[in-house]
C-alpha cells in the first residue's frame, strides 16, 4: 500500500489535486477539509494516501492528516458507504461532531450530511458506533471563552475574504484556502481590502 505522498503541489481545485513526486504526476482525490489545509501550488506537501484497488480501476485518494484517512477506511466499511460519500463526509463536518453524533443516535444531525438519508444514517449508527469512540472526547473538550471570541472574529474574516474571492470566480474550496493564507500572512486586524488582494495572490 502507498502510505504517502511527498512532492511539490501542481493543481488544487478544492476537490482533486495533482502531485509532482520525482517526475510522476499523482492525482488524488480528497475531502475539502484537506483542500483548504494544503500549501499553496509549487510548493512542497505531504498526503497520507488511499489506494482502492478495483477490478476497472485503480484511485488514489489524499488526506492532511492519519485520522482522516482511518475515518475514511472506517466510512467504507459501511454498508452502501462508498468513496465519495465518505469524501463528502469528510469535507462536510469535523471528525469530532460527527462521532458525537453517531456515539448520541443523532440521526436528525446526520442527515443534514449531503447525501445522508435516515436509513444511511441509521446504518452508520449501528455499524461504527464502537470505532467512533476515539474521537468522542476531542468533540467535549471545552473552549476558552476568549479563544471562542477570537474564533469567531477571525472566522468572520474569512467568509469575507472567500465571498468576495467566490464573487470573482474562485471555487469555495479555493477561496477558503486563499482567504485563510491572507490571514496568516496579515492577520485578522489588516483591512479587508488588503486581505482580499492578499488572498488573490495565493487562488492558484
Amino acid at each position: 500500500m502507498i502510505e504517502y505522498l511527498r512532492g511539490i503541489l501542481l493543481e488544487n481545485d478544492g476537490e482533486h489535486v495533482v502531485i509532482d513526486v520525482h517526475g510522476v504526476g499523482y492525482g488524488l482525490d480528497v475531502p475539502a477539509s484537506t483542500a483548504n489545509a494544503l500549501p499553496a501550488v509549487g510548493e512542497e506537501v505531504t498526503l497520507h494516501t488511499y489506494l482502492d484497488l478495483k477490478e476497472n480501476a485503480v484511485e488514489l485518494y489524499g488526506f492532511a492528516t492519519r485520522e482522516e484517512r482511518e475515518v475514511f477506511a472506517i466510512f467504507l466499511g459501511v454498508s452502501g458507504i462508498g468513496p465519495r460519500t465518505a469524501l463528502s463526509i469528510l469535507s462536510a463536518v469535523r471528525i469530532a461532531d460527527f462521532a458525537s453524533a453517531v456515539m448520541n443516535n443523532d440521526v436528525a444531525w446526520l442527515t443534514r450530511i449531503p447525501g445522508i438519508g435516515k436509513k444511511t444514517a441509521e446504518r452508520l449508527i449501528v455499524e461504527i458506533r464502537d470505532k467512533m469512540k476515539a474521537w468522542v472526547s476531542e468533540a467535549r473538550q471545552p473552549v476558552a471563552a476568549t479563544t471562542s471570541r477570537q474564533s469567531s472574529s477571525e472566522d468572520t474574516i474569512l467568509t469575507d475574504v472567500s465571498a468576495a474571492l467566490q464573487a470573482l470566480g474562485c471555487k469555495q474550496a479555493i477561496a477558503d484556502r486563499a482567504a485563510a493564507r491572507a490571514l496568516e500572512i496579515l492577520g485578522p486586524k489588516a483591512p479587508l481590502e488588503e486581505l482580499v488582494r492578499e488572498a488573490l495572490r495565493h487562488r492558484y
